[in-house]
């Protein structure tokens, strides 16, 4: 079994920061692309960014330059610093990643997600 669990989120005044951790843990073998995604009240969840097992990123336009996706393949373990925040970063922020467990499997697994709230 695979387990993805978020931590971090919390309530932050707008312009500050929140640190995001995403740890896995379970029958993993190696891990391959890692993400964060998040999901406001009446919208449809959106990718935020996404980072390869190399280091590669990619962002969201509305994260670019205030958000950073890290990783550290040693404890696989993703992180998101969140600076500059915004209200409407607030959400729940779920993680993601696709991954080939012990049993040669390829999947995609989520984590159960964490709430951002920025107030203004």
């Amino acid at each position: 079994q695979v387990q993805l669990v978020e931590s971090g989120g919390g309530f932050m005044q707008a312009g500050g920061s929140l640190r995001l951790s995403c740890a896995a843990s379970g029958t993993i073998f190696t891990i391959n692309n890692m993400g964060w995604y998040r999901q406001a009240p009446g919208k449809q969840r959106e990718l935020v960014a996404v980072i390869t097992s190399g280091g590669s990123t990619n962002y969201a336009d509305s994260v670019k330059g205030r958000f950073t996706i890290s990783r550290d393949n040693t404890k696989n373990t993703m992180y998101l610093q969140m600076n500059s925040l915004k209200p409407e970063d607030t959400a729940i922020y779920y993680c993601n990643a696709h991954l080939r467990t012990l049993d040669s499997r390829w999947n995609i697994y989520w984590g159960q997600g964490t709430q951002v709230t920025v107030s203004s």
